[in-house]
């Protein structure tokens, strides 16, 4: 089935599996494929200002960019992707991504409620979409919660950084630059990710991926200073002299629980509750979509 290639996620785990060779021990054949989150990676049309109706679904669809082999995605992304074949989701695992929406340190927003009506960069069919509207719903009506689909993560940072946009919403390392450089959090937008893997994937080779991953956790839980120069093999290298990447958190988490029937099941209404995808003709359920 050829070398087991992880699309990586921006996360720490990774590169400390790989650092102390748990994955060596494990017996994985692996690849890291990083991608730094940009769009000539991903495969994304590179446009700030622009209206960009690609993200984390459409990638899975298009078996394109940056979300082949072994990835990872918001849960809801990865959940409509999965029940639409386009791979498989993992059932033994998540992550929990720490994000929120920021603004720059001069606006006049400091409250979730004054965010009714503001236009906010997220990327399309992605975490920070799903979990902005998951975040807004308690402070507002749906009709206030205005969206502009901004491309990839570092997209909006340029975009906020630049005054392009009012409001972004980011994650993990996006998320730590935006508040080194003085940028505000109004709400925080946390929310789980789930795992994919394509169908021609070996299970065996996912199981050693996680095992070794479950290892890196612990080191990661227990010190996390070590491990945070990683950081600079995710975050592209014009932000550099913009970080210190020793002041910022220990990042994605993952939770070695299942992602049961039950979640799949609430996500799937959810997202149809708010017309978020188009009805599937014949989609997976739970026992044909998620390995568990």
């Amino acid at each position: 089935m050829g070398r087991f290639r992880i699309s990586t996620h921006g996360r720490l785990q990774d590169w400390i599996a790989v650092e102390k060779g748990y994955f060596d021990d494990e017996g994985l054949d692996y690849e890291l494929d990083v991608k730094a989150q940009e769009n000539s990676a991903q495969e994304v049309p590179a446009d700030r200002t622009g209206d960009v109706r690609v993200g984390a679904y459409e990638l899975y669809r298009s078996g394109g960019g940056g979300k082949k082999h072994m990835s990872c995605a918001c849960h809801w992304a990865v959940n409509q992707a999965a029940a639409d074949s386009a791979g498989r989701m993992w059932g033994h695992a998540y992550a929990i991504l720490p994000s929120g929406i920021y603004v720059p340190g001069d606006s006049k927003v400091h409250r979730p409620e004054q965010l009714a009506g503001v236009e906010i960069a997220v990327g399309y069919h992605s975490g920070s979409h799903f979990s902005t509207i998951q975040a807004l719903e308690p402070f507002m009506e749906p009709g206030q919660i205005s969206l502009r689909f901004g491309g990839m993560p570092y997209d909006r940072v340029d975009a906020l950084l630049a005054g392009e946009v009012p409001a972004a919403a980011v994650w993990t390392g996006a998320a730590n630059l935006l508040e080194q450089q003085g940028a505000r959090k109004i709400v925080d937008t946390t929310f789980m990710a789930g795992f994919m893997f394509d169908t021609d994937t070996d299970p065996a080779d996912v199981g050693k991926y996680f095992a070794a991953l479950k290892r890196a956790q612990m080191d990661l839980d227990l010190t996390p200073e070590p491990y945070k120069h990683y950081y600079t093999r995710e975050i592209p290298e014009r932000f550099h002299d913009l970080i210190d990447v020793r002041a910022f958190g220990p990042g994605e988490r993952i939770v070695f629980l299942p992602y049961t029937a039950e979640a799949f099941r609430d996500s799937q209404q959810w997202m149809r509750e708010r017309g978020l995808f188009e009805p599937s003709e014949s989609p997976r359920d739970f026992a044909s979509a998620v390995l568990v």
